[in-house]
C-alpha cells in the first residue's frame, strides 16, 4: 500500500521526523513492534492505533496512561482524521496529519484557470416563405378589366330612376284623365251610352 497519508512530528523527542502511513492498521507505542515507534516517557508501550477505512484513517486510544488527543480533545472512542489535525501523544509530543499526494513529472498539470468556452453557434432562424396570393377566379366570361367589371351595378342604377319616372307619369295621365271624365258634362257621356239613355236633370 501506498502512503497517502503521514504523520509530522513537531515537538517531542525528534521535531520534523516524518512517519509514513503505510498499512492498513498501524499502531504507536513505546516498544518494538509498533508500526511507528517513538522512545519517550510519555509514550505507553501500545499507546494509539490507525485503522484505515474507506479512503480514512480511523484513531483510536488503546488506554494508554496519559491519553490520545485530537485537536487538544482527548479521545474516548474512535476518530475520523482530517488532514491538518494535531494528534497529541500525552502532553509534550504533538503529531500533524497530512495528506501525501504523489506528483508524476509526467502527469498533465490541471490549469488554476477555468476553461475557456467557446461560444455556441446560434443556427439562423428559417425565414417565413411568403406565397404569392392565387389569381382570382370568375365563373363564366372573364371580364376585360376593372373598369367593365364595375360599370354593371352603375348601370343598374341608373336604370331605377327612369322606371319610376315612367311609373309616376304613367299615374298622373290617368289622374288627370280620370278627373275629366268625372267631371265632364252628361252631353259627353250619351255617346257612350246606349240609344234612348237620358240624362238626369
Amino acid at each position: 500500500m501506498v502512503a497517502q497519508y503521514q504523520l509530522v512530528m513537531h515537538s517531542g523527542p525528534t521535531p520534523g521526523k516524518t512517519f509514513p502511513m503505510e498499512g492498513d492498521v498501524i499502531t504507536i507505542g513505546r516498544e518494538i513492534g509498533n508500526g511507528i515507534i517513538i522512545n519517550d516517557a510519555e509514550v505507553s508501550r501500545k499507546h494509539t492505533q490507525f485503522v484505515f477505512q474507506g479512503g480514512k484513517f480511523i484513531v483510536t486510544d488503546l488506554g494508554s496512561t496519559n491519553g490520545t488527543f485530537v485537536n487538544g480533545q482527548r479521545l474516548t472512542g474512535q476518530h475520523i482524521l482530517q488532514p491538518g489535525e494535531v494528534i497529541s501523544l500525552g502532553e509534550q509530543i504533538n503529531l500533524l496529519f497530512e495528506s501525501v499526494i504523489p506528483i508524476d513529472p509526467n502527469a498533465t498539470m490541471l490549469s488554476s484557470r477555468p476553461p475557456v468556452v467557446a461560444p455556441r453557434a446560434v443556427a439562423p432562424r428559417p425565414q417565413p416563405v411568403v406565397q404569392p396570393a392565387p389569381p382570382p377566379v370568375y365563373a363564366g366570361q372573364v371580364p376585360s378589366g376593372p373598369a367593365a367589371v364595375e360599370a354593371g351595378p352603375a348601370q343598374k342604377r341608373g336604370a331605377t330612376p327612369i322606371v319610376i319616372g315612367v311609373v309616376v307619369v304613367v299615374l298622373l295621365c290617368a289622374c288627370v284623365v280620370g278627373v275629366g271624365l268625372f267631371f265632364a258634362p252628361c252631353s259627353f257621356w250619351l255617346n257612350f251610352m246606349p240609344s234612348g239613355y237620358v240624362c238626369p236633370p
